[in-house]
């Protein structure tokens, strides 16, 4: 199989990942830490236009950032937000977690601690993630409203010097496969998988793209 055929079945599972949710205004920006710093400037970008009155900032150091970050990754999208001129005291931390449902479950107890309210949220992860992420919110918080939203970056675009493409797609095999056997682990809301996206999964996995898979 040659290059354009490999991305061609890799677009078809990004295209999935796209929840295509329209922004509307809300009540918090809670925003994924991960490895990629374009999420804190998206969603830094989307509180200066006025989107909602505080950003949390949520992430430790997980298995993509331990041996690459010297801090945790809510404390460094927060130094971006703040860079980019977001207020200092519009920005909620919570820099323990280490998986989405953490994410989630350590937000909540701060925002109980620091006695805050927030009903409508705007989720802001990584392109890829955005279905799995609010898989995972609804069902770890579904009395709350989500919308989710990502850096508006395209497949091809996407990969840069501290991502290659081989890696982005080896993730999105990933969070695929989590998409499809977490509702039986109790992680994640059920969300169907049309048959064209789990044959372009089951394709790459025939070619090797299995670096970030679970054992089932």
């Amino acid at each position: 199989m040659n290059k354009t055929e490999i991305d061609e079945l890799a677009k078809t599972i990004w295209d999935y990942h796209h929840l295509n949710h329209k922004l509307e205004k809300a009540d918090c920006i809670f925003v994924l830490g991960s490895h990629d710093t374009r999420v804190a400037e998206y969603a830094a970008d989307l509180f200066l236009k006025g989107f909602a009155p505080y950003i949390i900032f949520s992430g430790g150091l997980g298995n993509l950032t331990k041996n690459i970050f010297q801090k945790p990754e809510a404390d460094i999208f927060a130094d971006i937000a703040i860079k980019r001129g977001v207020p200092p005291e519009k920005i909620l931390i919570e820099n323990k977690s280490t998986n989405t449902g953490e994410n989630v479950e350590f937000t909540k107890k701060l925002l109980d601690e620091k006695g805050l309210k927030f009903d409508t949220f705007i989720l802001i992860q990584k392109p890829y993630m955005e279905r799995r992420t609010f898989a995972t919110f609804k069902k770890v918080w579904p009395e709350k409203n989500f919308i989710v939203t990502s850096p508006p970056i395209s497949f091809e675009d996407y990969p840069n010097k501290e991502i290659s493409k081989d890696k982005v797609i080896d993730i999105m095999i990933g969070d695929l496969q989590r998409i499809k056997i977490y509702p039986g682990r109790g992680f994640q809301i059920f969300q169907e998988i049309p048959p064209n996206v789990w044959s372009a999964y089951e394709k790459l996995v025939e070619l090797g793209y299995t670096k970030h898979l679970v054992k089932e």
